[in-house]
């Protein structure tokens, strides 16, 4: 399994809220204090975000970039009042309604002891917006960091054509680049798909020149013969050009594609499934598509 560095995406990313606490020239509780990467919970320290006292406070990030999102770590405020913030809802989508207050609620803070972290996990949420919201009345609304990860959005491109291929050995015409040229001709004397030498272990591989979270990789087998010769042939997927990436996590096995169709493997978009080489054990590939998203 690959282990990554988490990048928070709310360092880059802009922040507003419902009101501020103080006059601006006060220079406290601004918005985008909650994102400057200082988790000092003390309030007059200058590094926490505060509403005034109102009506459903809220306050929100805009990442810039839609994002699959995996978890949200909230700092809440340790020198004073750390009950203000339980009950307040963590909430991901695209949407501005009611200041992105609509969007779909990812978790509810029950409470976070005065200077904790606590981290909340996301399942599923996609979005551009990360809003924590306060309902009920004369509440205020203190955060002292927020911090979000996740990855960018598949954006349904097929990266393996912005690619380099290479492989074990060649046959013929039956160049690696062959099988990333976006098209799906399965006949390999049209001169579309790639061919190694019959030999031990024989491999494809494409490096997608950075990294991405893999999602799928959809294959286009041989049609005019010989189909089961991808029969048991591996996509592994990782950083590693080990014995030619052959060591990198396996996402798949290919039992059998009938000749000249596609078949497409989920390889879950999980952070272990994310590098920049895809390997198969493969003597014929017509098409490798590659779809994911970049990482960083």
């Amino acid at each position: 399994m690959l282990l990554l560095t988490a990048a928070n995406l709310a360092l880059k990313g802009k922040a507003t809220q419902s009101d501020l606490v103080l006059p601006p020239y006060a220079s406290e509780g601004f918005a985008q204090y909650a994102i400057d990467g200082n988790h000092d919970s003390n309030f007059f320290h200058g590094s926490c975000s505060h509403t005034e006292e109102q009506t459903n406070p809220w306050w929100r990030i805009n990442l810039l970039n839609e994002y699959i999102i995996t978890s949200v770590v909230i700092t809440n405020r340790g020198d004073c009042c750390p009950e203000r913030l339980d009950g307040a809802e963590i909430r991901i989508g695209n949407s501005l309604l009611d200041n992105g207050n609509r969007n779909p609620r990812a978790a509810l803070i029950g409470s976070i002891p005065a200077g904790g972290r606590q981290t909340f996990n996301i399942t599923e949420f996609k979005g551009r917006y990360v809003n924590v919201y306060l309902p009920g009345n004369n509440k205020a609304l203190t955060l002292c960091e927020v911090e979000v990860y996740g990855y960018l959005a598949p954006t349904g491109e097929n990266v393996a054509l912005r690619g380099k291929a290479t492989q074990s050995d060649l046959y013929g015409q039956g160049f690696a680049d062959n099988a990333i040229d976006g098209n799906h001709d399965s006949a390999y004397f049209h001169g579309s798909c790639s061919h190694t030498e019959e030999q031990t272990n024989p491999w494809w591989r494409v490096d997608l020149l950075k990294e991405y979270i893999i999602t799928s990789v959809v294959i286009t087998n041989r049609g005019d013969c010989c189909s089961e010769k991808l029969n048991g042939a591996e996509i592994c997927i990782g950083n590693s050009l080990l014995d030619n990436g052959n060591r990198n996590p396996r996402c798949a096995v290919i039992s059998s594609i009938p000749a000249g169709l596609s078949h497409t493997f989920q390889c879950n978009g999980t952070l272990c499934d994310c590098g920049r080489t895809w390997t198969a054990k493969v003597v014929t590939l017509c098409e490798v598509e590659v779809y994911g998203s970049p990482l960083h």
